[in-house]
């Protein structure tokens, strides 16, 4: 794992996002959907809390 975290350090974020996007998508069509969108709200709340729940709550 720190050999992975070494390589996208080297990486523009960009970049990185791209290598890893299709390894990402096989890992999520392997889970079920509670588990997909629990990761994929996770990758978009900030430290000011759920911004989706919130979204939802309007």
């Amino acid at each position: 794992m720190k050999e992975l975290q070494q390589i996208l350090d080297t990486m523009e974020p960009g970049e990185a996002l791209a290598a890893l996007t299709p390894q990402l998508k096989k890992i999520l069509a392997h889970l079920d959907e509670e588990a997909a969108v629990v990761f994929v709200t996770g990758l978009m709340n900030g430290p000011e809390g759920d911004k989706v729940s919130s979204m939802v709550n309007l």
